[in-house]
């Protein structure tokens, strides 16, 4: 199982909104925003089923990000 640097503490995303050019802030992995209980499913499981086809077999983890100046919300994958 890998691990997300993100996730666990350590590093943060430092990405640019690719609308306004501000900086983005993390918003936390986008299958924690799938259902009430998705934030405590196993990460391996989920990453089957997020919608990204390649996540699990490359070794990433999608987070979700908004630009709090215009509001622009992104994904982006993270390697683990």
């Amino acid at each position: 199982m890998a691990i997300c640097p993100i996730c666990n503490g350590f590093e943060e995303i430092k990405k640019k909104c690719t609308s306004c050019g501000n900086l983005a802030l993390d918003q936390g992995r986008i299958m924690d925003y799938y259902g009430a209980y998705s934030a405590y499913m196993p990460i391996d499981l989920m990453k089957l089923e997020d919608g990204y086809p390649n996540d699990y077999a490359n070794k990433e983890c999608p987070h979700f990000l908004k630009c709090p100046v215009c509001g622009n919300q992104e994904v982006t994958l993270i390697k683990e």
